[in-house]
């Protein structure tokens, strides 16, 4: 038997990218127990936070520790975010990132961590993208836009408390949505002056999703940060957002960014 200190040691080694076999000589421990940790959740070590009350279901329910964290992951949750039952073992939240940005995979381990720092954070690769997964019987207390059906068939509203949050930290909830939903592209065009054809390139910001609370959440955090935006209609079922002006993009320049 290993204690939850031992466990947690090994799978963050685990995390950050050592095989297997160099874990297993640096703590000691056999591949095959790690493996178990590792494929089987129900073998990871269960957190005291896990029982104890969040900081949302407490008596005196309280604003998250780092708002600035808990507004990104919440941009990140509804962009490319799920919370799946677990049984008595409470719920698991399930982000997923592209491969191409792994970057954006440290940051969303980084939030998770910061959010619920006494909680495991894993992550498992599937095809094109990366899983990062936590377990915690307080993600629909801190997520409640967690339900049944896919987010674009029922109605998304943040709590009172949410939205206090997204009010302090706007960005942050921004950066969150577009490095789930969005994107940054470069586009080009060609004129004549003078006689010359010239290229010309400009960068711009699209945010995709097909819930409209979502995209309402969004234009209306782009609307307080001061980033002019417009709708760009492409499907029936699907609508990008858009950020083109050269003002509002060195705006998301500054404040958003690439996804690393």
């Amino acid at each position: 038997m290993y204690d939850m200190q031992t466990r947690l040691r090994a799978l963050a080694l685990v995390d950050e990218g050592l095989s297997l076999n160099t874990v297993a000589r640096r703590t000691g421990i056999s591949r095959a127990a790690i493996r178990s940790w590792q494929t089987r959740p129900e073998a990871r070590p269960r957190m005291s936070a896990q029982t104890e009350p969040c900081f949302r279901c407490r008596a005196a329910p309280a604003p998250p520790q780092d708002p600035a964290a808990y507004a990104y992951l919440l941009g990140l949750y509804l962009g490319d975010g799920c919370i799946s039952p677990q049984g008595r073992r409470g719920h698991n939240l399930r982000i997923f990132c592209a491969d191409a940005w792994p970057g954006l995979i440290v940051q969303c381990r980084a939030a998770v961590r910061t959010v619920r720092p006494a909680n495991g954070v894993w992550t498992t690769q599937r095809q094109g993208c990366v899983e990062v997964g936590s377990y915690d019987r307080h993600w629909p207390c801190l997520f409640p836009q967690h339900g049944p059906g896919r987010k674009h068939e029922r109605r998304i509203v943040l709590e009172e408390w949410q939205r206090a949050v997204t009010d302090a930290c706007p960005w942050e909830f921004v950066r969150g949505l577009v490095h789930s939903d969005g994107c940054r592209v470069t586009n080009w065009t060609e004129k004549v002056v003078g006689g010359v054809r010239k290229r010309y390139e400009y960068p711009r910001y699209f945010f995709t999703n097909r819930s409209a609370d979502i995209r309402a959440l969004y234009t209306g955090a782009l609307d307080r940060v001061g980033v002019a935006w417009k709708s760009c209609h492409q499907r029936r079922t699907v609508q990008n957002i858009s950020v083109a002006r050269r003002d509002a993009v060195a705006l998301m320049d500054a404040h958003v960014g690439a996804k690393g």
